[in-house]
């Protein structure tokens, strides 16, 4: 049988979706990617970039390093949660809305992420001294 390409629900062979429902809830999805989509990308490739900058600025910065580390985890991971962008690998194995609740749970594992550097950063300054 076939999948319902937003919820995943068993459907008939000629169908796309399993309800009304899960069309609309796909489409608000297809538009707000479009929308919104390459200001994802450029942040997303600034954030991504960002954090192992923040690492290695953080050997001879510490402050410096420390707030862009933590700063590019941070707005990653609310940009995940807010812009739940999954790529299409993730679509077409999980189908939409589970593929979206999994990129929302990576964006809450990268701010958790960013917490860990700044609490290590911060509760650790015999390791890493100024």
């Amino acid at each position: 049988m076939k999948k319902c390409d937003y919820c995943a629900k068993e459907i008939s062979y000629f169908e796309q979706y399993c309800s009304e429902e899960c069309h609309s809830n796909a489409n608000k999805y297809y538009e707000t990617t479009e929308k919104y989509g390459k200001l994802f990308s450029i942040i997303n490739m600034i954030c991504f970039f960002g954090i192992p900058i923040g690492i290695f600025l953080f050997a001879f910065l510490r402050t410096a390093g420390m707030i862009i580390t933590v700063a590019s985890c941070d707005i990653l991971g609310i940009m995940l949660i807010l812009l739940p962008f999954p790529t299409e690998n993730m679509i077409s194995k999980y189908k939409l809305k589970k593929a979206t609740k999994i990129t929302r749970i990576i964006g809450l594992a990268v701010i958790g992420l960013g917490f860990m550097f700044l609490i290590f950063m911060l509760l650790f300054p015999i390791i890493f001294p100024d």
